[in-house]
């Protein structure tokens, strides 16, 4: 019984740690935000997105990695103290495939080579 008990214990604790960047799925975005930019602007809001998203994502998963780290030690994910990016990671999701679907209806040449 009280093997049971610690692996509950343990698979309750492990459920609460932040999220891999990767499992995060994207926030709805409309592309009609978009849809009065040219394709020059498009490319320049995508790049910016993308590396905006890159850059919460190695956030995001520096969380995760401390979470392994303190349940680990000490029982208690980090991030539940401390919060995470995962809310960030999904906007810049939602906003990267928002410029993509723009990019598409608008014909630009970097949406096709994409």
């Amino acid at each position: 019984m009280k093997n049971v008990c610690v692996a509950v214990l343990s698979l309750a604790m492990l459920s609460a740690c932040a999220s891999r960047p990767e499992s995060i799925a994207a926030s709805y975005v409309s592309h009609e935000k978009y849809s009065a930019n040219d394709c020059a602007q498009l490319s320049t809001y995508l790049s910016d997105a993308r590396a905006g998203l890159q850059k919460v994502s190695a956030m995001q998963d520096s969380k995760a990695n401390m979470d392994a780290a303190t349940v680990f030690l000490a029982l208690v994910p980090a991030s539940k103290l401390t919060g995470d990016h995962a809310a960030d990671v999904a906007k810049l999701k939602g906003e990267v495939e928002a410029i993509e679907t723009a990019q598409i209806r608008k014909g630009c040449k970097a949406a096709k080579i994409a």
